[in-house]
């Protein structure tokens, strides 16, 4: 399992306490660091069953910048929003954890991110003492 984070984000902390808290396996990705490729953001989109508009923080100012409220939500401007938020790491929703079952959820709730901790039961070992808190874990 992993979690796509923003340090500064207090979901995302809340969300590596439950984490914790449940001895759950997972690793680190501080997206705004290690920046998802077009690619890896439809795999996740694919994984989730979302479209890019829906995990769009449309309040941020970059996609004030950008004129996003305006840009269609249709099929034909799928890749337009994927290279946004390629390009605009800070417009992707937080926290994303990518289950081991292959699904994916935003985990904005405590409830979401038992629910990953359940679609990942059994398919990893309990993580290390120490690891996978957000000073110490990392991206394999």
């Amino acid at each position: 399992m992993e979690i796509w984070i923003n340090p500064a984000c207090s979901k995302c902390r809340g969300a590596l306490g439950v984490l914790n808290d449940e001895n759950a396996a997972y690793t680190v990705r501080r997206y705004l660091e290690d920046v998802p490729s077009e690619d890896e953001i439809r795999e996740v989109l694919d994984r989730l069953g979302l479209e890019p508009w829906d995990i769009t923080r449309t309040q941020e100012a970059a996609a004030g910048e950008l004129g996003l409220k305006e840009w269609p939500r249709e099929a034909a401007a799928r890749d337009r929003w994927i290279t946004a938020l390629a390009e605009h790491p800070k417009l992707i929703q937080r926290p994303i954890i990518t289950a081991d079952d292959g699904t994916a959820l935003v985990a904005r709730t405590e409830e979401a991110v038992r629910e990953a901790i359940s679609r990942s039961a059994g398919s990893g070992s309990p993580r290390p003492a120490g690891s996978g808190s957000p000073g110490e874990a990392s991206r394999d």
